[in-house]
């Protein structure tokens, strides 16, 4: 059953807040305003009393959990930290038990026997968000922290905990909230305030925040790839080593390797990490002219692949000449790159003698933007380290992403910026119409609003229970 916001802070939670799997540490987590209460039932130290309604905030000590007839069940550390410097900005007790999903049941089981109710996924963090201690943003910045998958998500995560988001959002409100009031108060009161020449100001602090909205939702696709990974593509004709190519990156026999051109008929893909970059890999068929019917269905899905890719790995085999199949990719890949997309050309086979060169490839892209070449064999393993140091690179310094900027991490909080986006160019152009300072409320308003959507602000019951449901139990 959905919890009302009445109904989240008069009663008491608990949860495994651990992994429930064989470990050294389970974490049993209790927070409400009979937290201590409830603990205090389950406790006891090494001479048989239970003290814990005596400690001190922010303290951790010894002990056992015992059952109803005073068995002891595990020898445990309790910790206690009192409203309102807690997590949740209640009362929370947290129970460090011996790891294992039986220790860790049956411990729960005899706090929410001593009162607790089963906390529902995400409460704890929810608790938090209603007891004012992190907004929205802040909120599901804990679940990408804990789903985060690289170390430029795990950053960008913690950086929005940290309240980058929130900071930002709040100074584009404040900005906001003073244009509302000065022309709230000069039409209430036209003697005291003055509007003249106040429609020029009122311009140029529109166009620079729309200038810095327009910032964070063109960050949008960067900050896509840093949480997900780069939707990486390896293309190139028949025969020029794509599978060897997946197999190295992934460091297994993903796809089959043999001399016979076409042995890839369908894409494969898999996801690896090189120099702590996040790839989703696919490798494809080989891009040529064929009238085998399932080779075509093979050649469409790569080429469909490459219209979606971030990065292409774009396989040439250099002990041949440059044939159509390659011109023709490399025109794809020049239509991707100009839509924002990447691109590395490898020239695969320098273990063998020469028919195409590095000049070759870049002739390939003559009169548009030259990609990054690299002469390499996956045979040897020359020039593949090369590979990961410029992947490395490109993710760094931004030539795929870079991580100074403002990420808006999901679609709702990208929805309420574009709306508030939308909102500050038609005060810009009620601006231009000459239209009369009332007119700039109502838009300034919407602006203002939908920039609080973001980090919580008058946000609708069934939109938290929505965001929180995400989270897993014991969070």
């Amino acid at each position: 059953m959905a919890l009302t916001f009445d109904h989240v802070q008069s009663d008491t939670i608990a949860a495994i807040a651990t992994a429930i799997s064989e470990s050294g540490i389970g974490i049993v987590r209790i927070s409400g305003p009979e937290a201590i209460e409830i603990a205090a039932k389950v406790y006891r130290n090494k001479k048989g009393v239970s003290t814990l309604a005596s400690w001190k905030t922010n303290t951790i000590h010894y002990g056992y959990i015992v059952d109803e007839k005073e068995n002891k069940i595990d020898e445990v550390m309790v910790s206690l930290m009192k409203a309102p410097g807690s997590y949740t900005t209640e009362d929370t007790v947290e129970i460090n038990t011996h790891g294992g999903p039986f220790i860790m049941k049956r411990v729960l089981d005899l706090v929410l026997a001593a009162g607790a109710r089963m906390a529902e996924p995400g409460e704890f963090t929810k608790r938090a968000f209603l007891g004012g201690r992190i907004d929205l943003s802040e909120a599901e910045a804990v679940m990408d922290l804990i789903s985060s998958s690289n170390e430029f998500a795990r950053k960008n995560a913690l950086s929005q905990l940290n309240g980058a988001v929130s900071d930002k959002v709040k100074d584009l409100r404040s900005r906001i909230l003073y244009e509302l009031a000065f022309i709230e108060s000069a039409l209430d009161d036209p003697d005291s305030y003055d509007l003249q020449g106040y429609p020029e100001h009122l311009a140029e602090v529109c166009d620079d925040l729309i200038s810095q909205m327009t910032v964070i939702i063109h960050n949008e696709e960067d900050g896509r790839i840093m949480k997900e990974g780069i939707r990486t593509v390896i293309a190139g004709k028949p025969n020029a080593g794509k599978s060897s190519l997946l197999n190295y990156m992934a460091g297994d026999e993903i796809a089959i390797v043999t001399d016979v051109a076409g042995t890839t008929r369908d894409t494969i893909s898999e996801s690896v990490r090189m120099n702590g970059v996040v790839l989703h890999i696919t490798d494809t068929a080989g891009i040529h002219d064929t009238e085998d019917k399932v080779e075509k269905i093979g050649i469409r899905k790569a080429v469909d692949a490459v219209e979606k890719a971030d990065l292409i790995l774009f396989l040439m085999d250099s002990s041949s000449s440059v044939s159509e199949e390659d011109r023709r990719i490399a025109e794809m890949i020049s239509e991707r790159m100009a839509e924002g997309s990447h691109c590395i050309v490898l020239l695969n086979k320098n273990d063998l003698e020469a028919g195409t060169d590095i000049s070759d490839a870049v002739d390939l892209f003559e009169g548009k933007t030259v990609p990054p070449v690299i002469s390499c064999s996956l045979s040897t393993g020359d020039g593949l380290q090369e590979l990961a140091e410029l992947l490395e690179d490109m993710f760094r310094t931004g030539k795929i992403m870079h991580n100074n900027e403002i990420y808006l991490t999901n679609a709702r909080q990208m929805a309420a910026m574009e709306e508030a986006l939308t909102a500050m160019r038609l005060v810009r152009q009620s601006i231009e119409d000459g239209m009369s300072e009332d007119f700039f409320s109502i838009d300034l308003m919407t602006a203002y609003s939908a920039l609080g959507r973001i980090i919580g602000e008058a946000v609708e019951d069934d939109l938290v229970e929505e965001i929180f449901s995400k989270f897993c139990l014991g969070k």
